[in-house]
């Protein structure tokens, strides 16, 4: 459904003023806290279309998303993120009120200023300013601007982005290009640009025995030994060297449980978890397999379940890449590391619909204490954004 709002108490074409007010909404996941309507009130003056779109799942908490687009033409350029921030656990840490977005010594301080509210109050600004730059020349406009901003990225990403997707795809909207405002740079703005994320799985292996006194082991089945072998047999090597984009995959052990009180009881069943951020050489599929017949290797009987955050995706660099590494460059005088590491994001929903990439604010302070960021880091990710604005329709048409 689209919306009307009412018009902004703020500057749109001032990212702090825009960050100021989505901060200041304490959208806590899967809350929206007003953040949304920040948005919608900086959006619908400038001509896009709103739709606020809620979504819900039996045993999950609805979560409202919005979905806003200027134009009507293709390509359609999109960009994407999360107004849901983590908890900021006790307050008694924090120098000032996470939500008050002050400012101190040239910084914005709150909880989002990271990850990822800074950001998204960079791109409406630089949205803001490009509508008024084509209105300024009287150009007709290229190609459409979008933006699909979720509230259930830092959650269990159920009701958020992948339900936003399903419904651009059913009402016939395309994507054909997207940014995601993650905080992408380790130091400095313009280090690093994600063009791909590793996947992930986490697997929970019991190995079952039967129970009994350790003084006769001969009427029971201790399972442990079998575990221990068969996380040996899943350890010993490395799963991969790596491959151009990706370093090599990686298995870690979570924990392991057997939860027996006693010092003379063999248990009846001994539990560990699991898991593999893995790159393109895999999938969830593949490695399952690869657990199946390292664990059968050792015998006995045992369950293993699994679940799946995403897949391994790569964006190989082409015209996405280098449209927002040549903004980056010209902004900042550095040229961004493409790189792949890191954990999930919501990026690996979007690359079944178009090619897209993660850029963002430097990610030193996010989810932590005192999170914040440099004003000027702010407006300089303004003006990237600003420049792939420019540039988006003349590279990716």
């Amino acid at each position: 459904m689209s919306t009307a709002a009412a018009a902004p108490s703020f500057d749109p074409c001032d990212p702090v003023a825009v960050a100021q007010a989505l901060i200041r909404c304490p959208s806590v996941t899967p809350e929206d806290g007003g953040a949304l309507g920040v948005l919608e009130a900086a959006l619908a003056p400038l001509g896009f279309v709103c739709h606020r779109l809620r979504f819900e799942e039996e045993g999950t908490a609805p979560v409202d998303n919005l979905y806003a687009r200027l134009g009507t033409e293709g390509p359609n350029f999109c960009f994407a993120g999360h107004t849901d921030v983590v908890p900021p656990g006790e307050l008694k840490g924090w120098s000032i009120d996470p939500f008050a977005a002050e400012i101190h010594n040239g910084r914005l301080y709150g909880r989002g200023a990271v990850d990822m509210k800074g950001a998204i109050a960079a791109f409406v600004a630089a949205a803001a300013r490009h509508v008024k730059a084509v209105k300024e020349t009287g150009d007709a406009p290229k190609g459409s601007i979008s933006l699909l901003i979720t509230g259930d990225e830092e959650g269990v990403a159920i009701n958020g982005t992948r339900k936003v997707l399903d419904w651009l795809q059913a009402k016939g909207e395309k994507l054909d290009a997207c940014v995601v405002g993650e905080p992408t740079n380790p130091k400095a703005l313009g280090d690093m640009i994600k063009i791909g994320r590793r996947g992930s799985m986490t697997a929970f292996l019991t190995v079952h025995g039967a129970q009994g006194h350790v003084a006769y082991p001969h009427l029971a089945d201790n399972p442990l030994p079998r575990l221990a072998r068969m996380l040996t047999a899943i350890t010993a090597e490395p799963l991969d060297a790596g491959t151009p984009h990706f370093q090599p995959s990686n298995l870690e052990l979570t924990t392991i449980d057997v939860g027996n009180p006693a010092h003379n009881v063999i248990p009846a069943q001994g539990k560990a978890t699991l898991n593999i951020r893995f790159n393109d050489l895999h999938t969830a599929d593949t490695l399952l397999a690869w657990l199946r017949e390292r664990l059968d290797g050792v015998g006995g009987s045992y369950e293993l379940d699994h679940f799946v955050s995403g897949d391994s995706f790569l964006t190989p660099p082409g015209p996405l890449t280098e449209l927002v590494a040549d903004a980056a460059e010209r902004v900042t005088g550095r040229r961004p590391e493409y790189s792949t590491t890191g954990g999930t994001s919501d990026a690996r929903f979007i690359k079944n619909f178009c090619p897209v990439v993660e850029f963002g604010l430097v990610g030193q302070t996010m989810h932590k204490v005192d999170e914040h960021t440099a004003l000027d880091d702010l407006t300089r990710l303004t003006d990237i954004y600003g420049e792939v604005l420019r540039n988006v329709f003349d590279r990716i048409g």
